[in-house]
């Protein structure tokens, strides 16, 4: 009997044992389990005229984590409060991890331009934005433009004329009818192309070219800015980052001291849209200490409230869960940066 076969039945038990634990710690599964993130500062992410924000307390952008799952994973998220599992397609809309990681990348850049032109508005600070076109990112299967575009390219014109907006070129493309072909100008690489082909019927039941789209602007300002993302992704901490703009543009002291958190995307108009994983958001702040949290709210529209009835908005699921977990924070709705501004002007 070889060394190797006395060894194995000496301890056959132990190798199990072994082999088993690897599995359950390492072996990684077709799910995510989400979580609380961070709640990370931002005045060391933002400079303003090439200053940082040295004053007291903290604006404060906050994240889910997301893990693959294992196993073990698996089961302490389905013991644990505020972590869920989801799919694949739930989490990357069936994305390779590279199509999507740049995906958030651009979400997350066009958040901070938006982010600093709403900022500069509202302080009255000189403002301009260039709109360069529209990104894509997402090609549905249905889409005739799908062996042509490529997530990250950017579209410049619809039928050989210059677009001004995202909204511009909806309109543009939906004054046709599906199954009209109609001639896309666009940028890959760097380099300048041109194709055709037919509207296809949306979602929504209007003529499309079959894309996930953001605007791809480039915002200037006479005042310098600049905002360090620190690797974070998405659009989620636009709110956020135009509130710490803001308050160093205007050298006003909006925080008094304290640790104001929160989330939602930012509009160039002001407005603050929701976002997912609030609740694990709300774990985030209440572990940085913070004492407010800003929350977007859009009220329901009829539809959902008919097929949805149990549906909660993003500061219904802020303000149960911070009941639970943190009741002595402040959960405020906003509609727009206006609405934040005036809270924290008005609070102590």
């Amino acid at each position: 009997m070889s060394r190797i076969r006395r060894f194995l039945k000496k301890y056959w038990v132990v190798f199990v044992a072994v082999v088993v634990l690897l599995v359950f710690f390492l072996w990684p599964l077709r799910l995510y389990v989400e979580g609380p993130g961070t709640a990370d500062r931002l005045s060391p992410y933002v400079k303003v005229a090439h200053k940082q924000d040295h004053r007291k307390g903290s604006f404060r952008m906050t994240t889910v984590s997301l893990m693959r799952a294992t196993p073990a994973l698996y089961v302490f998220a389905k013991v644990m409060p505020d972590y869920e599992t989801a799919s694949t397609s739930e989490i990357t809309g069936n994305q390779n991890s590279a199509t999507y990681n740049k995906v958030q990348t651009f979400y997350m850049k066009s958040a901070i331009n938006q982010a600093i032109y709403a900022a500069y508005k509202r302080a009255g600070q000189s403002v301009q934005v260039h709109f360069k076109g529209i990104y894509v990112l997402e090609i549905e299967k249905n889409s005739a433009f799908k062996k042509v575009l490529h997530v990250g390219d950017t579209i410049t014109k619809v039928n050989q004329k210059k677009l001004t907006s995202a909204e511009d070129a909806m309109k543009k493309i939906q004054s046709h009818k599906v199954g009209e072909r109609i001639t896309i100008t666009y940028r890959h690489d760097g380099k300048t192309k041109i194709a055709d082909g037919k509207l296809v019927r949306l979602s929504t039941g209007k003529a499309g070219i079959g894309i996930g789209l953001t605007d791809n602007n480039r915002v200037t300002t006479k005042i310098p800015v600049s905002i360090d993302p620190h690797g974070v992704e998405g659009p989620s901490a636009g709110l956020m980052f135009s509130l710490q703009i803001y308050s160093q543009l205007t050298k006003r002291d909006l925080r008094k001291g304290r640790t104001i958190a929160g989330t939602g995307t930012i509009g160039m108009d002001g407005s603050v849209g929701e976002i997912g994983g609030i609740d694990k958001k709300i774990v985030a702040a209440k572990k940085a200490g913070a004492s407010i949290f800003f929350a977007p709210y859009l009220k329901p529209t009829k539809l959902v409230e008919k097929y949805e009835p149990d549906h909660l908005t993003n500061y219904e699921l802020a303000k149960k869960t911070a009941k639970r977990v943190a009741p002595k924070m402040k959960v405020i709705p906003v509609k727009t940066i206006d609405d934040a501004i005036h809270y924290l002007e008005k609070s102590n």
